[in-house]
């Protein structure tokens, strides 16, 4: 943030990466900008922290973080579109029979384990989005027989899971720093 025109803010607005325009293109298009700019704004509102500030838990007893949203966020990549869409016989990310949120109890502030969040979920984002290049419609049914659900749902549901998390993610990063976005 230093040297920032805007220091409170994560990014000044003209190196913001996210696109303003609108779209103006078909359902697909639509729904996988959407689900861009969620995923950047994550990334921008991570931005710039140590391992010790991404692990902050800002409102205590919530085990709540900007790094275990980003360990989350892996999660709900892979679980939807590996297991679920793509049928695949994958374990979980970091949920076990013993701890169903150790994507937020494992959230330390542990270098290595910031460095494993970013890259699981950089993988999982882009398995996804490999997987929605080749999908040849939005009305392709999930492959998991227990999950019936189509990938226009998917997509609904992950541009969902990802506002509700960046408004999360808002409040942490000005518990963390006093920066505030767009």
């Amino acid at each position: 943030m230093a040297g920032q025109k805007h220091p409170d803010m994560w990014v000044d607005p003209e190196d913001d990466p996210r696109s303003q325009e609108a779209v103006l293109g078909d359902e697909r298009a639509t729904l996988l900008d959407y689900l861009r700019s969620y995923r950047l704004t994550l990334e921008l509102k991570c931005s710039g922290l140590t391992a010790e500030q991404l692990a902050t838990r800002s409102v205590p007893p919530s085990t709540l973080s900007l790094l275990g949203l980003v360990r989350h966020l892996a999660a709900v990549e892979r679980n939807w579109f590996r297991r679920t869409m793509a049928g695949e016989a994958v374990p979980r990310l970091y949920r076990t029979a013993d701890d169903r949120d150790a994507d937020f109890n494992g959230a330390v502030a542990d270098d290595a384990v910031v460095e494993e969040a970013w890259a699981r979920w950089r993988e999982e984002v882009a398995h996804a989005e490999a997987f929605l290049d080749a999908a040849e419609s939005l009305d392709l049914v999930s492959l998991d027989p227990h999950t019936r659900i189509n990938l226009r749902e998917v997509l609904v549901h992950m541009i969902e899971e990802y506002a509700r998390h960046c408004g999360h993610a808002d409040l942490l990063r000005e518990c963390v720093d006093g920066a505030t976005g767009q």
